[in-house]
């Protein structure tokens, strides 16, 4: 059995995900073995002092560290270790990409945004898809939201916007960041009508479950809306005590709806269909691109 392991460290929580890799009718497919989450929120430091503090550093090399016991105890062959938007803002990240080397063994790379909207589309959602149709994608993180407009299956323009649930809980979006991507998404999709959505990410997979929707089915603007209207009703504390949300998730949740909302509002889509994938299922798919296809 082959076992790959994916490593995604974003602006608010650090995964690691072990898949058994297997051949069927000659096409690798793979099977989630062991996922694992850990909310180091290096954002907070990234993107308020440009700087992850030696604290957060410390954890970040632990969970490495402990990621990489359980990446020998599975007898992981290959592995892919990414760090988003945090690491990429941080004047440090170079120093803990070595630090983690050092102590750990495993190599991380520090990737930019269209590298990282390549990865989330190794997925090939879009094969599953309508190809008729036209999609915007999005993927909503603690530091960045990646943009793609798939026409007929290709996507047509991507483009990654500092804009996230992270950076907007601290107060580092800005007026023209969001602008920016307003014009931008509106200049890549005035020529499509009956455009859809595709929400990939933590959050949208999160608010997908509390809809109770039917697998597979998309989820509305109308109940988007409705469940944002939910959420801002309860405070933080609420959120988690009543709704049973993590912490770490119970924050994030609102700027992550306001997001996707936002966008949806712009561009006229009714509906967003949420395939619960991720930055490291992509990794995993791309290690299989790469390695055995």
């Amino acid at each position: 059995m082959l076992r790959y392991a994916a490593i995604d460290i974003g602006s608010n929580a650090v995964r690691l995900l072990i898949a058994d890799i297997s051949k069927q009718d000659g096409k690798y497919k793979y099977k989630k073995n062991t996922l694992i989450r850990v909310p180091l929120r290096l954002g907070d430091d990234a993107f308020l002092d440009q700087h992850i503090s030696s604290r957060k550093a410390g954890d970040l090399v632990k969970t490495m560290a402990a990621f990489k016991n359980l990446m020998d105890v599975y007898h992981v062959t290959e592995y892919l270790a990414c760090a988003t938007s945090a690491m990429r803002e941080a004047s440090n990240g170079a120093e803990i990409v070595k630090l983690i080397k050092a102590e750990t063994d495993l190599d991380l790379e520090i990737i930019e945004g269209q590298r990282e909207a390549n990865i989330i589309y190794a997925n090939h959602i879009e094969e599953e898809l309508d190809e008729n149709k036209t999609y915007l994608y999005i993927d909503v993180g603690g530091g960045s939201t990646e943009l793609s407009v798939f026409v007929k299956g290709v996507p047509e323009a991507s483009r990654s916007f500092n804009i996230g649930t992270i950076r907007i809980l601290d107060n580092q979006d800005k007026e023209e960041t969001w602008e920016e991507m307003k014009v931008w998404v509106k200049d890549n999709t005035k020529n499509y009508k009956n455009l859809a959505g595709i929400g990939t990410g933590g959050n949208i997979n999160k608010l997908f479950r509390m809809s109770d929707e039917k697998e597979h089915a998309p989820l509305s603007l109308q109940k988007l809306n409705a469940m944002y209207n939910k959420l801002t009703s309860y405070s933080l504390k609420e959120r988690i005590h009543t709704l049973g949300l993590n912490p770490d998730r119970a924050d994030v949740i609102v700027p992550a709806c306001e997001i996707y909302l936002t966008l949806m509002k712009w561009t006229g889509i009714k509906q967003i269909f949420v395939p619960k994938v991720g930055m490291a299922d992509g990794i995993i798919k791309l290690l299989i691109e790469e390695k055995l296809d």
